[in-house]
């Protein structure tokens, strides 16, 4: 550890390893995108570019629409694109009978954000899309490089990612190809509160307590549920995630429909 990272605390560590990760991304993919799923994760990632880029996020940020967000989720895109001055992109999704109808039913909604996600891979031409997924969240995350490739079809191959060994990043891009970008890959849910807390972050509403439930993973109406909790503060959802044995993700749908249901998904292009 150097003298330098003595004096930083945690965040300060995970804070400055991400805003190094998005201006290696800056400097090293021309046409470069930011997905924003509205959730607590992406939005500390916009938090994080804009102390990266000094206020100003130099790339468009895409909202891959299924029409099925919460009211709340629509209202907080709405107000916060304005407010951090964000170039939104908004495409909607293909419908549902074009996903692959052998997935389970609430599989098959998240498949429109795959599809949703090639169309403006194609539309727009990025050669690097940053997301804000974390190792924690899920097992098959868990196996992710920081900087993905993905293939002429947008597939990714497990088994064949490049090593990353010290901070070195290996990026070897072949043409129609893009690269899956991911800032927050060290970052726990708990570290994703404590930085919210620190920093003041606004959030959609739905995460906090009301009527002995919480949002704890934020996605569609009909494939989302909310938990039981009581934690209608920052302070009381980080005592609970020091405590709880509940999975982040209990409450999607598609991770208990069918065991291979997300592997089938992430192997397809899904974040």
């Amino acid at each position: 550890m150097s003298s330098t990272d003595q004096h930083l605390d945690h965040l300060d560590q995970l804070e400055a390893q991400s805003i190094y990760i998005l201006r290696e991304a800056r400097v090293r993919l021309k046409r470069l995108g930011l997905l924003w799923s509205l959730g607590k994760d992406s939005n500390v990632l916009i938090w994080l570019c804009r102390k990266a880029f000094m206020g100003e996020l130099p790339f468009p940020v895409a909202h891959l629409d299924t029409g099925l967000e919460f009211p709340e989720s629509y209202e907080f895109r709405n107000r916060y694109a304005e407010e951090w001055g964000l170039n939104l992109i908004k495409d909607e999704c293909p419908p549902i009978e074009m996903t692959d109808p052998t997935l389970p039913p609430g599989t098959r909604i998240a498949a429109r954000k795959s599809l949703g996600l090639a169309a403006a891979l194609e539309k727009y031409q990025f050669d690097g899309l940053i997301t804000g997924i974390r190792r924690d969240e899920q097992a098959t995350r868990a196996k992710e490089r920081i900087f993905s490739p993905r293939g002429l079809d947008g597939a990714w191959q497990a088994a064949h990612q490049p090593p990353e060994f010290w901070d070195q990043y290996t990026i070897e891009r072949h043409p129609g190809t893009h690269t899956r970008v991911h800032p927050l890959l060290a970052w726990t849910e708990v570290d994703v509160w404590r930085y919210i807390k620190r920093e003041e972050i606004p959030l959609v509403p739905l995460y906090f307590a009301k009527d002995g439930k919480r949002f704890r993973s934020l996605g569609e109406i009909g494939i989302t549920f909310p938990v039981d909790s009581n934690a209608s503060t920052i302070d009381e959802i980080i005592d609970e995630l020091e405590t709880t044995r509940t999975p982040e993700r209990a409450g999607r749908s598609m991770d208990h429909e069918a065991e291979d249901a997300f592997e089938r998904l992430r192997a397809t292009g899904y974040l």
